[in-house]
């Protein structure tokens, strides 16, 4: 399993993308910077992408990528409280055309919308999904995403503390974890549904105590204003824990 980031952050800048990654070239996860990070044969290799909720920074390119690739079809992958903000705030007709039906110009939908449920495991593409609740400020869910060859990953999207009950349904060869706010604003991400290094410490810690062992974690959705800080708590608490984590940069690749 092929992971290449496109997008880390929280905030878009000349230097900071919105939060997506790729999966083999072909299954995408998360929408901030599909379009502006992959030329358009690199968009035409995808097929699928898997939603985690309807925040402006993770379904923004699902309207340009449709224009990008009018020509086929190209499956949406999200709890219905997802597909609806979608529906509603994006894909309205006022904002852009709605591609995933054919009242559109084109006469026909380009955006196959694939509701999830809770812990309902699906095949696309040849990776087997299962979508799992997380807490956050709307509906969430995290995946844990398995490759032909048996490879397991699983992305939190975004996520607050209280990930017990996922831990005791997965079983990941690698973690990748939202990490939004530092220890200074562990309050702010408690409220807000995020992780702050220290809840991350604590859930990869309870993570061990249930499975026995601890995968690796590579760490996304940074917020480019505390990255510094962030980084460093993050050094502070891996090794009070014991633990083996990693930040993304746009660009990176990691196989699994």
């Amino acid at each position: 399993m092929r992971i290449r980031f496109l997008g880390t952050h929280t905030a878009e800048s000349k230097n900071t993308r919105l939060v997506s990654f790729l999966i083999d070239d072909v299954l995408a996860v998360e929408a901030g910077s599909l379009t502006t990070e992959l030329t358009f044969s690199e968009q035409k290799r995808i097929s699928a992408i898997l939603l985690s909720h309807g925040h402006y920074d993770h379904i923004r390119a699902i309207p340009s990528l449709a224009f990008n690739n009018s020509d086929r079809n190209i499956k949406i992958l999200a709890i219905p409280e997802t597909l609806k903000v979608l529906s509603s705030s994006l894909l309205n007709g006022a904002v852009y055309p709605n591609f995933a039906s054919s009242t559109s110009y084109l006469k026909k939908p380009v955006l196959d919308f694939c509701p999830l449920e809770f812990l309902q495991p699906v095949d696309v593409e040849g990776y087997r999904i299962l979508p799992v609740a997380v807490g956050h400020a709307v509906p969430a869910v995290g995946f844990e995403i398995i490759s032909k060859d048996g490879r397991r990953l699983f992305y939190t999207g975004d996520t607050g503390p209280g990930l017990s009950d996922v831990w005791q349904r997965i079983q990941p060869h690698h973690i990748i974890a939202e990490m939004t706010f530092p220890n200074c604003l562990a309050q702010l991400a408690k409220e807000t549904g995020h992780l702050c290094p220290q809840s991350l410490a604590s859930e990869l810690a309870e993570f061990r105590r249930i499975r026995g062992y601890l995968p690796n974690c590579t760490l996304v959705h940074v917020t480019p204003q505390f990255e510094v800080e962030i980084r460093q708590d993050v050094e502070k608490a891996a090794k009070e824990h014991e633990l083996s984590i990693a930040f993304a940069s746009e660009g990176d690749v990691i196989a699994i």
